[in-house]
């Protein structure tokens, strides 16, 4: 298991509650390597924090050790099915419609 791939389980792990539930998938292209992250549905707050801070805090510390590494090291967090995040295409009268 290469050393981003393990760090990022690690930490993961450590902050949710279900952690049979962490997948870390990788893959490496020309842009170095990607890392995708799935995780349990009641999870992903514990993951994206408050504005995204703590997704931000392990990007930054993934970077590092890419860094150490000599590789580019990238974060790509899964939104797991029946996310709170809205999916689909609202026009604006749809959208204005539901504020009145």
């Amino acid at each position: 298991m290469d050393q981003d791939h393990a760090f990022l389980e690690y930490t993961v792990k450590a902050l949710v509650d279900n952690a049979d539930a962490v997948v870390v998938a990788r893959s490496v292209d020309e842009m170095g390597v990607l890392l995708t992250l799935t995780v349990a549905p009641e999870d992903m707050g514990k993951i994206i924090g408050r504005d995204g801070n703590i997704a931000k805090a392990i990007r930054t510390l993934l970077r590092v050790v890419g860094m150490k590494h000599n590789a580019r090291v990238n974060l790509k967090i899964n939104e797991p099915a029946g996310g709170k995040r809205e999916q689909g295409d609202k026009s604006l009268d749809d959208v204005l419609n539901e504020i009145n």
